[in-house]
């Protein structure tokens, strides 16, 4: 069984699974497999994505730090704002102020429509900032995704056009894997082979809804 960490939840009918890893570990792919075994999945980089796409958060963006963060196509540039937000910690929470409300909001709707769904047998939470947000409380068990170091930055180099460097500047505003890896109910190594992967994600999404219906009899 899990660490019980949902408490504050009224609807505990199916479980919660934490996502996490680092930048690059391929989060996303492991998603799509428990996806396929018929959980629901709230990703949260495709929520801020969402938020990214609002006409109204472009022309608040763009009058706080001008056009340069508005690209050709009228949407926002993302790569101009992480050069501000990442440079300047006040800047930062002022995006957050306005963005996390509104993604909350969203999360929530969407866990709500996942719960009325009879097909749907678990909710996965696919958060780079799972801890740092303080989304592991809801979560009733706790992913780590493991990847090496080389093959994330392979992966980011080739997917963002991250260098070494950007890499772990991004990775140094997070909490240590280490620790997360530590407080996680289970381990996914994601550089082995996919088949291997696939089989591991099948016997952990065994194991939690075997755990979760255990504990609601």
């Amino acid at each position: 069984m899990g660490k019980n960490r949902a408490q504050s939840l009224d609807d505990r009918s199916i479980p919660i699974i934490g996502l996490t890893g680092g930048v690059g570990a391929g989060k996303s792919t492991i998603a799509e497999m428990f996806a396929s075994l018929g959980a629901g999945v709230i990703d949260s980089d495709k929520l801020v994505h969402q938020q990214y796409a609002d006409p109204l958060v472009v022309e608040t963006l763009r009058q706080w730090w001008g056009d340069e963060v508005v690209s050709a196509d009228h949407g926002l540039d993302r790569a101009a704002i992480a050069s501000i937000v990442f440079n300047d910690a006040q800047a930062m929470s002022r995006l957050q102020a306005m963005l996390y409300p509104k993604i909350e909001q969203k999360r929530r709707s969407l866990m709500a429509d996942y719960r009325a769904d009879p097909a749907v047998t678990a909710i996965v939470l696919d958060s780079p900032k799972l801890f740092e947000a303080g989304l592991y409380k809801e979560c009733d068990f706790i992913i780590f995704v493991e990847t090496e170091k080389s093959i994330r930055q392979a992966r980011t180099a080739e997917s963002r056009g991250w260098d070494n460097q950007e890499l772990g500047k991004r990775e140094k505003l997070l909490d240590p894997l280490d620790k997360k890896k530590t407080l996680a109910d289970y381990v996914i190594v994601n550089h082995a082979g996919k088949a291997d992967v696939k089989r591991e994600v099948r016997r952990i999404f065994s194991k939690v809804l075997a755990s979760s219906s255990s504990s609601a009899e």
